[in-house]
């Protein structure tokens, strides 16, 4: 949920910030590729934020960006789960009978633990791979 959390608030920082400042003179590109973007905006600004703070070596480097971007690719999948359950919950709120409520419950619930076991496995990877201080320095900065 911390995900879901994280990801609101960066496409809230986005429109607060981004919008006044590019009042485009051409017209928007297609609704469909707006979230796209965004949701390229935010991998940039998080991996750049990652990379400033990690402070890796060179053969540091080589070792942590692969298990980032495994990490990265997986949680999305679960972001994505989260985030259907929320809509699924949102469009379907006014008329949302109690089965479904309790189905839309433990998708979230699955999803959060997916998510828990994902960041245990990426621990473990980035224990053998980095020195300590520098593995939990990454936990640290992703929670």
């Amino acid at each position: 949920m911390k995900s879901m959390a994280l990801a609101a608030a960066i496409l809230a920082a986005f429109i607060a910030f981004d919008a006044p400042a590019q009042a485009p003179a051409t017209p928007a590109p297609a609704a469909a590729s707006a979230p796209d973007s965004l949701r390229q905006a935010a991998t940039t600004d998080k991996r750049a934020l990652i990379e400033k703070n990690m402070q890796l070596s060179a053969d540091e480097a080589k070792k942590f960006w692969p298990i980032y971007d495994e990490y990265q690719r997986d949680l999305d999948r679960i972001v994505q789960k989260q985030n259907r359950a929320v809509l699924d919950y949102v469009n379907g709120e006014s008329s949302m009978t109690d089965a479904n409520a309790r189905r839309i419950a433990k998708e979230v619930i699955a999803a959060d633990g997916e998510e828990q076991k994902l960041r245990e496995r990426t621990a473990k990877k980035l224990a053998a791979a980095l020195p300590a201080k520098k593995a939990v320095r990454f936990l640290q900065i992703e929670n």
